[in-house]
């Protein structure tokens, strides 16, 4: 589907920490970007419908209920019916929407995407997706957390779905694949890996082998898969690792008027840096294999992630890319 087509997208007004505030900055900045942009704003009708009488491209959804981030998201999912996050994945099952973005609980999105919209027939699990914003290069990684216990079968599909993100909406071309394991040996790890292993090399036309941790920040790879347990794990530790390094640098400069001046002089450069490692200009985790796009944003986003994560749903819409795992999937 070309730029110039309209996407119906469904936000969450309630999703994440700053909502609804933040949201709605968010939708009036992908609107204002995207002419053929349409968006269902789902929440409170004093949020939603006042702000949808003012703007063009935008209808409001109203929902009597919110899910919030401590709830067990399968059971919340199960009994707030008029929750924002059900009933933005109902207007994609129904067709009154193409894609879901919100950045309230991602465990409530999982469930609500999952049983909501619905898999794509072969698709054993959906997965979790996340770009790594390496310095280096954008690297893709899955699963990050929507599964936690997995069988080999299921990383095949990961990779097969996750190459055809990072291609169609990340812009890698041809991207290579690896698995992530203990060593770059074929014979390197548990069963399940050395199993897993297997599977990639069979499906998987892009597999090109084992990596290790140190190669996801490095960007040797373009898709690094796992499952979500370990997936998770990583990416919190890569996430933290930043904050903390940064926190320390910024501390270091700090310190006295010499290094002030030092940091002064170099602003420019890390101001550069800062933003070639910022997740916000990604605006979010997809989740892959359901029948729609579904982003998943930060709970922490600001406006302008809420803006990305809104163009990234609907470039997964307008990328065709249910069709094209659909396919690779069905191979």
């Amino acid at each position: 589907m070309p730029l110039t087509e309209n996407v119906t997208i469904a936000v969450d007004a309630m999703g994440g920490d700053n909502a609804p505030s933040v949201v709605l900055d968010g939708v009036v900045a992908a609107l204002a970007e995207d002419e053929n942009l349409q968006v269902v704003l789902v929440g409170p009708a004093d949020v939603v419908e006042p702000f949808a009488s003012t703007h063009n491209r935008c209808t409001a959804a109203v929902a009597t209920e919110v899910i919030g981030m401590a709830e067990h998201p399968a059971e919340a999912v199960r009994k707030k019916k008029d929750s924002s996050i059900v009933i933005g994945c109902k207007l994609v099952k129904e067709g009154k929407a193409q894609g879901f973005f919100s950045a309230g609980s991602t465990g409530a999105c999982l469930a609500g995407a999952t049983l909501g919209i619905g898999r794509i027939k072969g698709v054993s699990r959906p997965c979790l997706c996340s770009v790594i914003p390496s310095p280096v290069a954008p690297v893709v990684m899955a699963d990050i957390g929507a599964n936690a216990d997995c069988k080999p079968e299921y990383l095949a599909q990961f990779a097969q779905m996750a190459s055809i993100y990072a291609e169609k909406i990340v812009g890698i071309k041809s991207p290579k694949c690896a698995l992530l394991n203990i060593g770059e040996e074929d014979t390197k790890g548990s069963q399940f890996a050395q199993a897993a292993f297997a599977q990639l090399k069979e499906k998987v036309p892009n597999f090109v082998g084992n990596c290790e941790g140190r190669d996801i920040i490095a960007a040797n790879y373009d898709v690094v898969i796992t499952d979500g347990f370990t997936g998770n794990v990583v990416l919190k530790t890569i996430e933290g690792t930043s904050k903390t390094l940064f926190k320390s640098v910024k501390k270091v400069f700090l310190s006295n008027l010499a290094t002030k001046l030092g940091a002064l002089a170099i602003k420019g450069k890390l101001s550069k840096l800062a933003n070639s490692i910022n997740p916000d200009k990604f605006g979010g985790a997809p989740l892959l294999g359901v029948k729609g796009a579904c982003i998943v944003g930060h709970g922490s986003s600001n406006a302008d992630a809420i803006k990305n994560g809104i163009h990234a749903s609907s470039k997964v819409v307008r990328e065709d890319v249910c069709g094209l795992i659909s396919q690779a999937v069905s191979r």
